[in-house]
């Protein structure tokens, strides 16, 4: 497992004031295109708290107590399935209902994360990608009777001021701040490593044969997480996370100027699934993106 951790600038930046619920911004769509009959991309978007679920009371008004605490985390992911229509959806939707159950499980680990235990939480991303892995598999072998069946997964833990993002496969993660698209994610394919591994010329990757074939992936031969740690405690930043159905048409300099122009993240997925449709829609696509503007956005 690979940490990156954002490069700290010589002047210090005061964080910005951390989110209520209500200024959060968050939309996520699927759609299977113009060509694919069936549709395996899964998304979620949550945000995670601890609850009190009261089983009996004598107190009169129950519902006036706080039963629901502090959002410990906000959470977006997609899962792109590989393989048959059956198969590859199918991995997608079990990865994602583990992964949920496993954070939503581990909720001690949150204090963790930004701080000098954050080893505990990094583990805890880590190992919620090998039980989805491992799920996957036991998946495929008592419902598939062997049936090849994987999805990629990326997923975007917000544990403010932190972006924690969890990656197995080729669907992507951004970070749009002032101006800037950052990919934060690294495709694990074939053609990305030949290019990593100087043989084969970054320009030439997008028309490789090997550029769509995963070199890791939930369900498959080897599952290799990857987490990468964001600061983004200066607000107004966007993080949007996609399967390949939409970086297949859409190129990042398209994408930063629909970002430099959007008034919400509805809007915003929604223009992007349209340019994609107008360009073939030769994939599944799945745009997932969230926000805390400091100002609350306005209704489109």
């Amino acid at each position: 497992m690979r940490l990156t951790k954002s490069v700290a600038t010589p002047v210090a930046i005061e964080p910005g004031p951390r989110p209520r619920d209500s200024e959060l911004d968050l939309f996520g769509l699927t759609h299977p295109g113009n060509v694919r009959k069936e549709n395996q991309d899964h998304f979620l978007v949550c945000t995670i708290h601890p609850q009190v679920v009261i089983h009996g009371t004598s107190l009169p008004h129950p519902a006036d107590l706080p039963l629901r605490g502090q959002r410990l985390a906000t959470l977006m992911l997609v899962a792109d399935g590989v393989g048959g229509a059956a198969a590859g959806g199918e991995a997608a939707r079990v990865t994602t209902e583990t992964i949920t159950r496993y954070v939503t499980s581990t909720l001690r680990c949150y204090h963790a994360a930004g701080s000098s235990d954050e080893r505990e939480f990094l583990d805890v991303l880590r190992t919620a990608a090998l039980e989805a892995h491992r799920a996957v598999l036991a998946d495929a072998a008592e419902h598939l009777g062997g049936e090849v069946s994987a999805t990629t997964l990326t997923l975007g833990m917000v544990v403010w001021p932190w972006l924690y993002v969890l990656q197995v496969g080729d669907s992507r993660c951004y970070h749009y701040f002032n101006g800037t698209l950052r990919q934060v994610t690294r495709d694990q394919t074939v053609a990305q490593t030949l290019v990593d591994e100087g043989l084969l010329a970054a320009d030439r990757m997008r028309a490789s044969p090997f550029n769509n074939v995963l070199a890791s992936a939930i369900g498959a031969e080897e599952a290799r997480p990857e987490v990468t740690r964001v600061d983004i405690s200066q607000r107004d930043g966007v993080v949007l996370i996609c399967s390949d159905g939409l970086t297949k048409h859409v190129r990042d300099d398209e994408m930063a100027e629909y970002l430099a122009s959007m008034k919400s993240t509805e809007q915003l997925c929604r223009d992007l699934l349209q340019l994609v449709l107008e360009r073939g829609g030769s994939d599944n696509v799945t745009i997932v993106a969230g926000r805390a503007p400091l100002s609350k956005p306005k209704l489109v």
